[in-house]
């Protein structure tokens, strides 16, 4: 049975307390993504949480946040993330229950790669899981 390990990018971008979300905005537009952990430092990578595009819009800048404003004040801390060794099909029905994109892979606590839906579809691992967990999120985003 794959793991999350096999599967997961471990290359992420990555902001701390000390990062405002301008700061955030443009990592994400310069590295095409709409999702950055928040750690407590670079040293360590203990996972404090997460901030998406959608927290930048409704937290910060609908919020009348200046760009100077803190990550710490958009980002969402009740995440969920699995360890290295959750198997890919645990992850999937993780990710389909949660109407959740993306999932943090920790070791501990420190961060160690990001698992999308994208992974496992891309990748044909469960295929069926990551269709059902991306169909069920895009369903319920359409109003």
């Amino acid at each position: 049975m794959k793991t999350v390990k096999e599967v997961m990018t471990t290359d992420t971008v990555t902001v701390t307390l000390q990062d405002n979300i301008f700061e955030a905005a443009i990592k994400m537009r310069d590295n095409d993504t709409g999702f950055i952990p928040v750690i407590d430092s670079n040293d360590s990578k203990q996972l404090l949480g997460v901030i998406t595009d959608r927290d930048l819009v409704i937290r910060g800048y609908a919020d009348k946040h200046a760009g100077s404003t803190s990550v710490q004040t958009v980002m969402s801390t009740d995440i969920r993330a699995v360890s290295e060794n959750t198997s890919v099909d645990e992850a999937a029905e993780l990710m389909a229950a949660g109407q959740i994109r993306r999932l943090p892979v920790t070791n501990g606590k420190k961060l160690i790669g990001i698992v999308s839906i994208g992974d496992l579809a891309v990748r044909n691992i469960f295929a069926d899981e990551a269709g059902e967990a991306l169909s069920g999120i895009s369903q319920q985003h359409l109003h």
